[in-house]
């Protein structure tokens, strides 16, 4: 595991989107695997100026994301679907025939994750799965249990989890409370590996992802098994590892 150091959170961007861009440039028709929430989104936006300046070119990609609400339409400001297409399809030029996510709307989970993980197959794996990290230590919507379940998988989700994206909504009774994720079995399936962390209060899961035990409680210490992996994480994230 490559520990890479950032100032700040501008800087944890650049150097993030830097990786991410490299994968595009030596292979054009990768497959990336996307990450939602806060922390991407400067990595994002580095990775549109990329475009816009003519360095990037998106048109053969084919991404994948992690994860989506249960229950949420593609039309909610707060789907992935939206957030995606709010902070990067929109403004490449990826075919949007290209960009994957799993069925929200899909009530029948079983259906739902089945489907999404022949998508998956069907595009040969991933290249490059960016990943953030919870405070609890999930990645994706891999919460804190007991086992690392393999493939995608509905997932109820934690009171911490529904309290840290509540920020997203009205009021925390529009949180989801059910998501579909893609599994540990297939994040570590990736070729390659990128996690991005920010902030003194993502210290503490950062810590046990590295250098804690492996161990379900921490779904993010089974990274540490994985032979490619690069964090990229600014100082106050960095702050309890020597």
């Amino acid at each position: 595991m490559k520990i890479i150091r950032a100032k700040d959170y501008n800087d944890m961007s650049r150097k993030a989107a830097n990786i991410i861009a490299a994968q595009v440039i030596l292979k054009p028709d990768c497959v990336l695997g996307l990450a939602t929430g806060s922390t991407p989104i400067g990595t994002y936006a580095e990775l549109v100026k990329g475009y816009e300046n003519g360095d990037l070119d998106f048109s053969g990609v084919t991404s994948v994301n992690l994860d989506e609400y249960k229950g949420l339409p593609r039309t909610a400001e707060q789907s992935y679907y939206y957030f995606m297409h709010d902070n990067l399809f929109s403004h490449v030029n990826i075919d949007p025939a290209n960009t994957n996510l799993p069925d929200g709307m899909e009530p029948d989970s079983e259906k739902a994750c089945s489907d999404y993980d022949k998508v998956i197959e069907s595009v040969g794996g991933v290249d490059l799965q960016l990943l953030g990290l919870g405070h609890n230590g999930h990645i994706g919507f891999n919460e804190p249990g007991d086992v690392f379940k393999y493939g995608t998988h509905c997932v109820k989700l934690t009171d911490r989890t529904i309290d840290a994206n509540k920020r997203f909504f009205d009021s925390i009774d529009d949180v989801p409370r059910y998501a579909y994720t893609m599994g540990i079995g297939t994040i570590m399936s990736a070729k390659k590996i990128l996690i991005v962390v920010s902030g003194e209060d993502k210290a503490p899961a950062l810590r046990d992802a590295v250098c804690g035990p492996i161990t379900p409680a921490c779904q993010a210490s089974v990274l540490q098994l994985h032979g490619d992996v690069t964090v990229v994480a600014d100082e106050a994230a960095l702050s309890l590892i020597k």
